[in-house]
């Protein structure tokens, strides 16, 4: 059995949080860092299984602007200029 201790699960938190997309500098606050490279570098545990999520999200991303381009009837790229926050 592994040993698991208070400080294993803050490592797991902070990770866990990034992973969701936590903004950095709010992780850095929520868990008391000094130092954002202590907040991503040491306690942040990523992995190619992370990257590989992050680059399907970005061609859905790509995907789904050139599905809306295409409805639209416009051949150029839809940006987040087009879109108005409410």
């Amino acid at each position: 059995m592994p040993n698991i201790t208070p400080h294993v699960c803050r490592h797991t938190c902070c990770s866990n949080m990034a992973r969701s997309g936590m903004n950095p500098k709010t992780l850095q606050y929520l868990m008391g860092h000094s130092e954002i490279g202590v907040t991503m570098n040491t306690h942040t545990h990523l992995g190619l299984e992370d990257a590989t999520d992050e680059l399907r999200r970005v061609e859905e991303l790509n995907r789904a602007r050139e599905e809306i381009a295409k409805a639209v009837g416009e051949n150029k790229n839809v940006t987040q200029l087009s879109f108005r926050a409410i």
